[in-house]
């Protein structure tokens, strides 16, 4: 997470296109049985649920001030 919060936005989103797109490899190398590391899947999601977080971090503070 630390290395993350480092980023910028657009960096942020880029990362978040790749871990995705390594999410989508990964479950196709598991339909054809070709993936060892059957835990790298969970890694990728916490990823992007840890990009998506940081990403909407400044939209939640801005609705939270102006109730």
């Amino acid at each position: 997470m630390k290395d993350f919060i480092k980023k910028s936005n657009k960096e942020l989103v880029t990362l978040l296109s790749q871990k995705r797109e390594a999410v989508r490899v990964f479950r196709f190398n598991v339909s054809g049985s070709n993936t060892r590391n059957v835990k790298e899947g969970s890694s990728l999601q916490k990823d992007i649920a840890r990009i998506l977080t940081l990403l909407n971090k400044p939209k939640v503070q801005a609705t939270t001030e102006t109730k």
